[in-house]
């Protein structure tokens, strides 16, 4: 059987699996059951048992749940309301208002929590009230939020990254700081879209903000200090190499434990909801991990990877040509599976395509993460799209179409990234040299 018939039976069995509702990690093993069933003679049963085994005892992944355990703890305290607090004041006379604190606060959440989902409702839950309360059009409110909380899996420390670099085992450490340059650009051009929308949009009519001192200013600034050291703690130990990243997610969670209970929103039964949050959403994705982990092995003994690898070789496509095809490839994919579904489901194939191309695998993962982002905000299946509907109740239309700029932004800044791609490799490759005395 050739290499487009093999996929396309891979294909086809794993959206029947997931069309009739079976768990994506189940999808991913019952695929390369059937594979190694039908194309190879090795024991399936063994093998499988081997390699999931492998994959869910790597020491990299534990710090996935602690990073996981340190949103959800944040996610319980007070600390939208207390950025909210802290942001307004300086952010209030830019063009756009307060409408920069959806961008900003997102950032800020986004260096402590690793979920767009949790970044997208901490943030929202304080800001959409009080920016309804002031008047600025919905339309900007729910786009602008639900664009920027995509922010989450990209500035570290992402979940996504955490899984990309397990998948192709690369140092998670390097992936985090070659996050950090490109999420602050994207950030950056959502708040320059909202100072030209404020501008040239006859809708922008916020209530004016009194008018602050700078002493007042500084005052109000002390809401950010907690957060600002839980970035600098749990980024700037794997910055100057104290802490790995699981060393680094360790200092996360204690710090975010004493930050909730210096707030006085730590009890056994926030604590206990926590845990168990970041228990399930664990479980899920160590699954998907596990199955991925399988179909890649499964995949590699029928030589589909590497067919394919070749395959695309021998089409004598460009560098740009082919990361064109792969864009266009995730936003489809984006469509139907989350985030961290596409990246395992498909790296096993990816990975020797863009290693024969010479494209290095750093500066692809911060791509396929800026890709991945989109698809938190593209129906039907846009997770962040369901998170904005529950909050606020409208259609998921309203908010898909309110996220549109969001998307083509993203979309711009991968050609930012192609053209400059030295944004997402300078800090990786320079971290030992700037963080030595």
């Amino acid at each position: 059987m050739d290499q487009l018939h093999l996929i396309s039976l891979f294909l086809f069995v794993l959206f029947l699996l997931l069309g009739s509702g079976v768990w994506v990690g189940l999808a991913l093993m019952g695929v390369a059951f059937i594979g190694m069933e039908l194309f190879t003679t090795r024991p399936v049963g063994d093998t499988m048992l081997t390699t999931i085994w492998s994959a869910s005892s790597s020491w990299t992944l534990t710090a996935l749940p602690l990073f996981i355990w340190m949103g959800e703890i944040l996610f319980r305290t007070r600390l939208s309301e207390d950025m909210f607090k802290g942001l307004s004041p300086w952010l209030a006379k830019l063009p756009g208002g307060l409408i920069h604190t959806n961008i900003v606060g997102c950032t800020v959440f986004a260096a402590v929590s690793g979920s767009s989902a949790a970044t997208l409702t901490t943030v929202g839950k304080m800001a959409i009230p009080e920016l309804r309360k002031r008047e600025y059009p919905e339309h900007l409110v729910i786009g602008t939020l639900t664009g920027a909380a995509t922010l989450g899996l990209m500035i570290p420390p992402s979940l996504t990254l955490i899984v990309y670099g397990v998948t192709i085992n690369e140092s998670i450490s390097k992936l985090f700081m070659a996050g950090i340059l490109p999420g602050i650009i994207l950030a950056l051009m959502f708040m320059c879209y909202v100072g030209i929308y404020s501008k040239v949009a006859k809708d922008f009519s916020p209530i004016t903000e009194a008018k602050t001192t700078f002493a007042e200013k500084l005052k109000m600034s002390r809401f950010l200090i907690p957060v600002m050291l839980l970035i600098l703690v749990v980024i700037g130990s794997m910055y100057a190499g104290i802490a790995t990243a699981t060393e680094a997610a360790s200092f996360g969670v204690i710090g975010s434990l004493l930050l909730a209970t210096m707030q006085g929103s730590l009890n056994w039964h926030t604590f206990k909801e926590s845990l168990m949050g970041a228990t399930a959403t664990s479980a899920m994705i160590a699954l998907i991990l596990a199955g991925a982990a399988f179909l890649s092995l499964a995949m590699g003994f029928t030589g589909l990877p590497r067919g394919l690898a070749d395959l695309i070789a021998s089409m004598d496509l460009s560098r740009f040509e082919l990361l064109m095809a792969l864009l266009v490839f995730y936003i489809i994919l984006g469509c139907f599976l989350d985030g961290i579904s596409s990246v395992v489901l498909t790296m096993a194939v990816v990975e020797p395509m863009i290693r024969q191309a010479g494209i290095d695998v750093i500066w692809f993962g911060i791509f396929i993460v800026v890709v991945v982002e989109m698809a938190q905000i593209t129906p039907p299946i846009g997770f962040n799209l369901f998170v904005m509907q529950g909050m606020t109740g409208h259609e998921m239309n309203v908010i898909a179409k309110a996220a549109i700029p969001m998307f083509l932004i993203m979309v711009l800044m991968v050609f930012v990234l192609i053209w400059f791609p030295d944004i997402a490799t300078f800090l990786p490759e320079n971290m030992r040299q700037i963080a030595s005395p």
